[in-house]
């Protein structure tokens, strides 16, 4: 986001659990994009994942979360088509050598997907056709074969501040070692109502339809080399019109199939 450019604050509130939350954000005054958009939107993702988790400490449970829990790391992790040229645009400011590694982790996260007779499995096309069982195998079999996200390092999220939004909403109350295996383990997350990545996902299903609007996170530098482009440009309005649509979008998207995938 510009910030040189004259921003006006917007105030709103959103039904949450028991409660509202009070919420207000800075935008642009001008025609903005979704994807310049974007930090305010992680911003607005943070005070929904702190309610809720408010909502769960009130209840008794805690966030068993912790810098070096790094399981969930390991998950499919669905992104959206505009957080794909958020981070694209960030990849390219820096420095040769630094684009380079990451390019080789890309890659060699997507041999190994190829290895295990997965990566198949995650076309789009394929995706559309699979059952939600066959979704929830998917996930199940993705995690199973332990194949690190490329920002992971150290089992510490080196783009911590501008992670995906399914990253973001990801939080659990049961014992962190239980995250290594789901589907053997009682995993209990942290109970949230309203998931801006479901919105992201729904608008970019209509900007892209052949893509679902996301994919696994492992497939970004292959869709930077392939396709990128900035699909954000295709949902604009003025900063405070396109957040309202947004937030009437938030408390009423329905679920979507990338759910299933994000654990």
């Amino acid at each position: 986001m510009d910030t040189t450019s004259p921003t006006v604050q917007v105030e709103f509130w959103l039904d949450f659990g028991p409660g509202c939350l009070d919420a207000s954000a800075v935008v642009p005054a001008a025609e903005t994009n979704l994807t310049q958009l974007l930090p305010v939107l992680q911003d607005l993702s943070s005070s929904i994942i702190g309610s809720a988790v408010q909502i769960a400490e009130s209840e008794g449970y805690s966030v068993s979360c912790r810098a070096g829990c790094a399981a969930c790391c390991r998950q499919l992790v669905p992104l959206s088509i505009f957080e794909a040229e958020l981070l694209a645009g960030w990849i390219s400011t820096l420095p040769p050598e630094r684009q380079a590694e990451l390019a080789a982790r890309f890659d060699a996260a997507l041999v190994r997907l190829h290895d295990s007779d997965i990566l198949g499995r995650l076309d789009p096309s394929v995706r559309a056709t699979s059952s939600g069982p066959e979704k929830t195998a998917l996930a199940i079999e993705y995690l199973r074969e332990w194949v690190d996200c490329p920002f992971l390092e150290n089992e510490m999220c080196s783009i911590h501040p501008i992670r995906p939004l399914s990253c973001r909403e990801y939080l659990v109350t049961s014992p962190p070692e239980n995250c290594d295996d789901p589907s053997v383990y009682p995993v209990v997350g942290v109970p949230l109502p309203l998931k801006l990545s479901h919105v992201l996902f729904q608008l970019g299903t209509q900007v892209d339809p052949d893509s679902g609007g996301w994919m696994p996170l492992v497939f970004l530098f292959a869709w930077m080399r392939m396709r990128g482009g900035h699909p954000g440009e295709a949902v604009s309005a003025p900063g405070p019109v396109l957040l309202h649509e947004i937030v009437k979008r938030l408390v009423t998207v329905p679920e979507v199939d990338a759910a299933a995938t994000a654990g």
